[in-house]
């Protein structure tokens, strides 16, 4: 069992949480809680490291995930105090499990029929969020445009919740979107629109841009949308998270879809 702070996998545990820098150059990222063990089990996606508590080895629901993840090749897990753990942990109150994945985007398929697209995103929470929304919506993959914040931040981690493994979900140039969603509409949400989101036939192949809450889309954004749609809102409503926005549309996209 690994007890001590200075351990040399406890710091490069830290170090990938903490460093982006870092976690880009060795192509890895942390995952924390037994939710994100689910994901691997039924993605057969075994972790590159396993470090887990003896609180956490007690309960038989863990012991079973475990072993589900033994039969597809996980090496054995890596026993550590609980000091060590909180030390090793991006949450107040750590999970009790904690893993060090590769950084492995799934591909977009070759001819999507829905896409987010993100501009400047940089709250962690609300890229997360709208994350575990696209792929709650059926959609086929998520652009970041350049500015966003960092896909495998730790907060954006949490608030995806599996996303990173279940969804496409790509950092691009603007010339680089622009290429990937060549023969689909795409719409751009912004309070200025006349067109309503319920008005846009969401069974073509279609692209959704979301700005940041601050400053709204970028003209690279704006270059490449074929048009702008709003969510009608009450009056004395200025406008909407970020992340409610994306799902609101998204939602509606899946409705005419028939995908849900």
């Amino acid at each position: 069992m690994i007890t001590s702070l200075s351990n040399a996998k406890v710091k490069y545990v830290r170090r990938l949480q903490t460093d982006r820098r870092f976690r880009n150059r060795e192509n890895q990222y942390v995952v924390e809680g037994s939710r994100w063990l689910t994901e691997l089990v039924t993605m057969a996606r075994p972790a590159e490291m396993l470090f887990v508590t003896e609180r956490w080895l007690e309960t038989a629901v863990h012991a079973q995930i475990l072993q589900q993840l033994t039969t597809l090749g996980q090496s054995s897990p890596i026993p550590v105090s609980e000091e060590v753990m909180q030390a090793m942990s991006d949450t107040t109150t750590p999970a009790g499990v904690l893993a060090v994945l590769p950084m492995q985007p799934r591909p977009l398929p070759d001819h999507p029929s829905l896409l987010l697209i993100l501009d400047e995103i940089s709250t962690p929470g609300n890229l997360g969020t709208m994350l575990r929304t696209a792929g709650a919506a059926g959609a086929d993959g998520v652009l970041l445009g350049p500015g966003c914040v960092d896909l495998y931040n730790p907060k954006v981690v949490r608030g995806g919740m599996g996303a990173h493994l279940r969804l496409p979900v790509h950092n691009q140039t603007w010339p680089e979107i622009a290429a990937t969603v060549q023969g689909m509409q795409v719409w751009l949400a912004t309070i200025e629109a006349e067109t309503a989101y319920t008005a846009v036939n969401w069974q073509q192949p279609s692209a959704l841009i979301i700005g940041s809450e601050a400053a709204g889309a970028g003209e690279d954004a704006r270059r490449i949308a074929s048009g702008g749609i709003a969510i009608p809102m009450h009056a004395a409503t200025e406008s909407l998270n970020a992340a409610m926005a994306a799902g609101i549309i998204l939602f509606e996209a899946a409705r005419q879809r028939k995908v849900l």
